[in-house]
């Protein structure tokens, strides 16, 4: 009897154990599967964010994901669609060139083309005639019509004039100052020829997404103190290359209050920092400017609250002086009391950076009824700018007062022609860069705004504006 309990017994807690091991076995299975269920999810997640890379976008990364097709964050590399494309008459010859060299027949939109002619314009060779002939002939081949021959104007006050520059658009420039576009809210940036060539006959360009900066700007402007000084003051601070291959997007109250032009100077002198190009956001003053010039629908684009910014930096210049770049290097500014005294042998106010309408008015307002004590010339920005300001009386008051007034071009400011300085002597630029050699060899150039310029000419050197404006 014992021995038939025992054996029970036995068989009972045999059982119970193979009982427990199946709980065992089932629960290390069913944690087992919970683990790759989980494991699971994760790695759906994991792979989701690999592939889309959760961003508050900029201005760029909108921008630049629009024209790509796709949703692109900082540090990407696309091919982007090209809203607009320009090339001037000195690389539009570089460009034909090589777009001939790809064996290229048409152009992929001629159209969406603009060819002005502004370095060497008139022609100031024989050589230069004959490379501007065979420019025009290639246009008239391809049926190019946004072509704006000599005396039309500078590229980066011509595309604005007749609508190009549009919020939320991708254009490029075979010129490094191409960014000045940015100043209506768009992705602008200069290319060489050859990238130019690519999109004569593709449409399309190769590039990395830029990180942004984003520059605040509080304080309301001196009298005597414009945008070149404030462009001028954060070149200074940031340095020649402390932006290289990064946006910018211009902020603030300061900012708010400049004009359309003052806008253009400021996002003009952002490749002076390396900057890929450098927007301000599209606003009410951006719009009344494009009536009736737009070229076509646009919609102006915003970064999100909250943007991935590589740098966030703030400006107060309520108390900000006249700014002077001194030779050879646009960053090597100081304070206007540092540098006067300077004597000048030339003052040269114009460029695309400094040749708009209003920057000849502040001109002519401190020049009137006065006369200029160095050669002074002046080159509008453009035809336009021409007209206005011979119409205002502006272009009389300033040859009244003894200064030249050349043909909407860049003239003497790359070097080229009507007013190149030689060895020993000193100009003072409203343009946008005084490296050696760049006005001429041997040249000194320092770079002011137009009020330092005009107030600079009456004395015969550097002068402070704000003693005459």
């Amino acid at each position: 009897m014992q021995e038939v309990c025992l054996k029970c017994s036995f068989s009972r807690i045999n059982k119970t154990i193979l009982a427990d091991l199946h709980s065992a076995i089932y629960v290390i299975r069913l944690k087992r599967l919970l683990l790759k269920l989980v494991l699971s999810k994760f790695s759906i997640l994991f792979k989701f964010k690999k592939s889309y890379k959760i961003t508050m976008p900029t201005i760029s990364e909108k921008i630049l994901s629009r024209a790509s097709g796709k949703q692109v964050a900082a540090d990407d590399f696309i091919i982007a669609n090209i809203d607009y494309a320009m090339a001037h008459d000195g690389t539009s010859i570089l460009a034909v060139k090589a777009f001939k060299e790809m064996d290229a027949k048409k152009v992929w939109n001629p159209e969406r083309i603009i060819i002005p002619f502004d370095h060497y314009t008139p022609a100031h060779t024989d050589t230069g005639a004959k490379l501007h002939q065979g420019i025009r002939q290639w246009i008239r081949e391809q049926g190019i019509t946004n072509f704006f021959d000599i005396g039309e104007g500078i590229c980066h006050q011509v595309l604005p004039e007749n609508g190009f520059a549009m919020p939320g658009k991708l254009i490029i420039g075979a010129d490094s100052h191409s960014c000045t576009y940015g100043a209506f809210g768009a992705f602008a940036t200069g290319v060489g020829a050859t990238d130019m060539a690519e999109i004569f006959a593709s449409g399309k360009l190769w590039l990395r997404v830029p990180q942004t900066i984003r520059i605040t700007v509080d304080g309301k402007l001196s009298k005597g103190v414009s945008a070149k000084d404030l462009t001028l003051n954060i070149i200074k601070t940031i340095g020649a290359d402390g932006a290289n291959y990064k946006a910018i997007e211009y902020y603030g109250k300061t900012i708010q209050d400049l004009s359309i032009a003052q806008r253009m100077t400021l996002c003009n002198m952002s490749i002076e920092m390396g900057a890929k190009t450098g927007i301000v956001p599209a606003d009410e003053k951006t719009f009344d400017y494009l009536k009736g010039k737009a070229k076509e629908k646009y919609e102006p684009i915003y970064a999100d609250d909250n943007a991935n910014y590589c740098e966030d930096l703030y400006f107060d210049v309520a108390n900000l002086q006249p700014q002077i770049a001194k030779p050879h290097e646009v960053d090597n500014v100081f304070n206007i009391n540092e540098v006067a005294g300077t004597p000048l042998d030339q003052v040269f106010i114009g460029s695309c950076t400094n040749g708009r309408y209003e920057d000849l008015q502040v001109v002519a307002k401190i020049l009137r009824g006065k006369q200029v004590k160095v050669r002074t010339i002046v080159l509008p920005a453009s035809r336009s700018v021409l007209i206005r300001a011979t119409e205002s009386g502006i272009i009389a008051t300033l040859l009244k007062a003894g200064a030249v007034i050349m043909p909407p071009g860049c003239g003497p400011c790359l070097g080229a022609h009507q007013g190149v300085i030689c060895e020993g002597e000193t100009c003072l630029s409203t343009s946008n860069r005084n490296f050696k050699g760049r006005m001429g060899a041997g040249g000194l150039i320092y770079l002011s705004s137009p009020e330092t310029a005009a107030a600079s000419a009456l004395c015969g050197e550097i002068a402070d504006p704000r003693e005459v404006v």
